[in-house]
């Protein structure tokens, strides 16, 4: 983010002003994150600067709503309108004293144009607002080329999965052009934790939703559900972390739910009292496990075991019943599925490279 190219810490205070003002119309305009991001930088310059700090303050009030005004309204051309942004959902869930504790916390990052942010696969200990500018996501193929999966911009979070769920990144994120962040680390997230524990709670529901969104939308079983139906199932996924090596299902044992792969590698083994375990399959990232169980009420069929650190969505049996089988469409596509899956498992059909695989 361009800063005060005049503002030194010897400019005279109305000038500090005049940039205040700015932030103030910033606001006005439903540009939230670029007004936090100008406030800071006014601060840095002079700690005590009583407009910024006011205007922080006032935006708790106003719960960052782009669209509450911040005084008279402003004019703006159709061009200038701001798209609505996941932050104001996120920051609107705070009470007065943990967003002020928040946007203390928040540091101010630029990138120029084809700068790294993040790298897939590394750790992962903060997360992300793009307060200016745009970002490209790109993801690592089986091939090992990489391809672009999404753009971001002004208003867009990015990187709460890796801080939340301690699981390694799963995109690269570059810079596409100049950008500015805001940025929030685990250690000043912890300390705002220990202030705060609501605060946990409040990332971790924003990140479910992001991911719920997502998944339920994308999903060829899910989409068989109406828009409201899919709201209501939202409430009841659990999102679980496993570590490399974790049994997550074992045959021969109740399956005690229907599980969903969202980052990871796990591998489905069976094991036969003649040949001993052979590996049947590996799940990748979108591959299902666990509808054979659910369906015909068998123990579980095969052991599925994390090979790499995992996340999933888990959906427990009683939740299955009422959201997914109560629905003729989506159960009939799980009795079909189940099927199909038991007969590969056997060995009586080819498998299917890009099938999920059950147990």
């Amino acid at each position: 983010m361009s800063t005060p190219h005049d503002a030194r810490p010897d400019s005279p205070d109305e000038e500090l002003s005049d940039y205040a003002k700015l932030a103030r119309r910033w606001v006005q305009q439903g540009w939230s994150l670029r007004a936090i991001a100008l406030c800071k930088i006014l601060l840095r310059l002079e700690p005590d600067h009583e407009p910024s700090r006011r205007l922080l303050s006032e935006l708790d009030a106003r719960k960052l709503d782009p669209h509450a005004p911040v005084g008279p309204a402003v004019p703006r051309p159709v061009s200038m309108e701001p798209r609505p942004a996941p932050g104001a959902s996120l920051f609107a869930s705070l009470g007065h004293g943990e967003l002020e504790t928040m946007l203390e916390s928040l540091e101010l990052r630029d990138f120029e144009a084809g700068e790294t942010i993040v790298e897939e696969g590394a750790p992962g200990d903060s997360l992300f607002a793009i307060v200016e500018g745009r970002v490209e996501v790109m993801r690592t193929l089986k091939t090992g080329r990489r391809r672009t999966v999404a753009v971001l911009e002004e208003g867009d979070f990015f990187g709460e999965m890796s801080l939340l769920s301690h699981v390694p990144r799963m995109a690269t994120v570059r810079a596409f052009e100049s950008t500015a962040v805001l940025e929030l680390t685990r250690e000043r997230l912890a300390r705002i934790v220990q202030r705060h524990p609501s605060v946990e709670a409040v990332l971790r529901e924003f990140h479910r939703e992001r991911l719920l969104d997502i998944v339920l939308r994308s999903n060829p079983l899910f989409r068989l559900l109406t828009l409201e139906q899919r709201e209501v199932l939202s409430h009841d996924f659990e999102l679980r972390a496993r570590p490399a090596g974790a049994i997550l299902l074992e045959q021969g044992q109740p399956a005690d739910a229907l599980y969903l792969l969202l980052q990871g590698q796990c591998q489905v083994l069976h094991r036969d009292p003649d040949q001993g375990e052979r590996l049947v399959r590996t799940l990748g990232e979108g591959d299902m496990f666990g509808e054979i169980a659910l369906m015909f009420g068998l123990h579980a069929t095969a052991t599925v075991r994390s090979d790499t650190p995992c996340l999933l969505l888990r959906l427990s049996h009683d939740n299955c019943e009422r959201h997914l089988l109560a629905q003729p469409a989506v159960r009939e596509a799980l009795v079909q599925m189940g099927h199909e899956r038991l007969l590969r498992n056997a060995n009586l059909l080819p498998p299917l490279p890009d099938e999920a695989t059950g147990s």
